[in-house]
């Protein structure tokens, strides 16, 4: 794990939190510097895309957006680790939400991590609620011939609220659930793994062809890559430009992700080379390929490691896996 420009606190927090992680079991990644996330570790198939805040409030819908279309790609779980919101601090095993993703306190990662403990508590305005088996509930309550009536009676709610417990229609409050816990005689309450990639809408993938692109890449790359049969996903508060996915073929591995990073923006060697490191660190941890597309026709195989192939050659590709068949040819060809 490398380390620039972060405060000391910050600093101190993100080395706890790789310690965490690299003694017990993950691989961890860099620290990558204004990104929407700031690290990613690995355990077999668990894969976190992880931000670090002292003030969870400070983290905004632009990063949140950025950050959900990475994590769909790779198959990864985002994650908000934080210290306080406004002047209060974060509390234990609860789960809060900042612009729909999960945010935790350094204690609820602990416990996850060590003791697979996960939190059963979420935080929302209206106060802290839990969600319930609906289907346990029913079960119970049936096996032992109590009537949805005489059951919201004993737990102070209407009927109609036990019916939309069981259903799954609405969370309960703590002191509720616990109350029907003690009637029923049996634990109801549910634990969130966090640590597990969440289930995106694939009607509202972020993933489109070169003409419905949210952030367009250069005019000339873009269109020779959809014209090979990838999806691109344009980014801006990542360690690279862009990502790739190929369209025709429906997979389920991260191995189906291309990291691409745009060389179209004047950068200078030194940025480039800089730039390498964190794309192939990243594309280590995510077990993705990684790529840069370059717009001359010097003869340049690969920097640092991270294969390069040039626009000319992709015009002459017939498909996405020419071209990804080029890409780990020329890997670690330095």
């Amino acid at each position: 794990m490398q380390k620039a420009n972060i405060p000391a606190q910050r600093d101190h927090i993100l080395i706890e939190i790789n310690d965490l992680l690299s003694n017990h079991g993950f691989e961890t990644s860099n620290i990558y510097d204004r990104s929407c996330f700031d690290m990613v570790a690995r355990k077999e198939l668990e894969l976190l895309l992880l931000k670090i805040l002292i003030n969870i409030d400070g983290f905004t819908g632009n990063q949140a957006e950025e950050i959900k279309k990475v994590a769909g790609s790779f198959f990864a779980s985002p994650l908000i680790v934080g210290i306080k919101s406004k002047n209060e601090y974060l509390e234990e095993d609860v789960v809060y939400e900042r612009h729909g993703i999960p945010v935790i306190a350094k204690d609820t990662l602990r416990n996850m991590i060590v003791d697979e403990v996960y939190p059963e508590v979420f935080a929302d305005r209206g106060g802290y609620y839990v969600q319930m088996d609906g289907e346990v509930i029913k079960s119970v309550r049936e096996s032992q011939n109590i009537s949805r009536k005489d059951l919201a009676d004993k737990a102070h709610v209407s009927r109609e609220t036990i019916y939309k417990y069981e259903r799954g229609m609405v969370r309960a409050f703590p002191e509720t659930a616990m109350m029907l816990e003690s009637i029923l005689n049996m634990k109801i309450t549910l634990s969130v793994n966090l640590l597990r990639a969440p289930d995106f809408d694939k009607d509202k993938t972020q993933i489109s062809d070169h003409s419905k692109t949210n952030a367009p890449l250069n005019i000339e790359i873009q269109p020779n890559l959809a014209n090979l049969g990838f999806g691109i996903i344009s980014t801006t508060r990542t360690p690279f430009d862009a990502l790739a996915k190929q369209k025709s073929e429906k997979k389920t591995s991260k191995e189906d992700s291309t990291v691409i990073t745009n060389m179209e923006k004047n950068r200078n060697q030194q940025a480039l080379k800089k730039m390498a490191l964190n794309v192939k660190d990243l594309s280590e941890i995510t077990g993705s390929d990684a790529v840069f597309l370059l717009k001359g026709k010097k003869p340049l195989k690969c920097i640092e490691g991270i294969p390069v192939v040039h626009n000319w050659e992709i015009k002459e590709m017939e498909n996405s896996k020419e071209f990804l068949n080029v890409v780990r040819e020329r890997r670690d060809c330095n």
